[in-house]
């Protein structure tokens, strides 16, 4: 009788023990081990950082798409390309624009001297002003990029340090259940409810990364061959020029 009532008193006290824990996620977080706390900083911080980088990508790529929309139905619509050069050159920089504005920049550098005569400086003009643009492109992209690498990473590892966390706190909560020689749920709960805690920041931080990292890379790939795509629509805008340019020139010779 005695003994069942010593029994029933150790119970009741590690319930009230257990219920005077604090099982919020803020709860969980103080009242976790030092390492865990610094696994579970680190996942906090790359969650909201890539937030940050997801939120900023989007408002980013949603303006240059609508702004190259705008221009490229402004090179379309007959204005000469010296006119909508001049036009545009004060305008807000964007990666087609500042690709237009390299091939526009070394058209006029290289013809302030008049037109090439002989087929191959003209070859020597044409291949200048692909490799500005391609360089500009190349510096553009660059831009863009930046952040993914960070969304590559986030989704890649955060699962891992999530779950190294949830493995370090479990290990705490079974050496201590040893130390106090009650195997109780009510005495297992909280320190594997804290070491699980981690695996779900680590899962909280990695799927939004994955998700926005395929989406944004699919969009930049897409703003990439449009920026290729006009590349080569405005080589042969200039290569009809070179061959009308050099037509009229004959006619004249002839006679002359």
């Amino acid at each position: 009788m005695e003994a069942s009532t010593a029994l029933s008193t150790i119970q009741n006290a590690t319930l009230a023990g257990t219920h005077n824990i604090d099982f919020t996620l803020f709860g969980m977080f103080m009242q976790a081990d030092i390492v865990v706390k610094i696994v579970m900083g680190m996942l906090i911080f790359a969650s909201v950082w890539s937030w940050t980088i997801i939120l900023a990508k989007k408002i980013s790529l949603t303006r240059l798409n609508r702004r190259a929309q705008r221009f490229e139905d402004a090179f379309w619509a007959g204005e000469p390309l010296d006119k909508l050069y001049d036009r545009v050159k004060k305008s807000h920089p964007d990666p087609l624009l500042n690709t237009f504005m390299a091939g526009m920049e070394e058209w006029k550098t290289a013809t302030s001297a008049g037109l090439p005569s002989s087929e191959s400086l003209q070859a020597g003009l044409q291949q200048r002003i692909e490799r500005a643009m391609s360089l500009s492109i190349n510096r553009e992209m660059n831009t863009l990029e930046r952040g993914m690498t960070f969304l590559a990473s986030t989704g890649s590892t955060a699962p891992f340090i999530g779950l190294f966390g949830t493995v370090w706190g479990i290990m705490n909560s079974f050496t201590a259940i040893a130390g106090a020689n009650n195997t109780s749920l009510a005495v297992v709960a909280p320190g594997i409810a804290e070491a699980l805690f981690a695996t779900a920041l680590g899962l909280l931080a990695a799927i939004p990364a994955v998700i926005a990292f395929n989406l944004f890379s699919t969009t930049i790939n897409r703003y990439a061959d449009r920026l290729d795509a006009f590349t080569a629509e405005f080589m042969t805008i200039l290569s009809r020029h070179l061959e009308s340019r050099e037509t009229t020139t004959g006619r004249n010779r002839k006679v002359a």
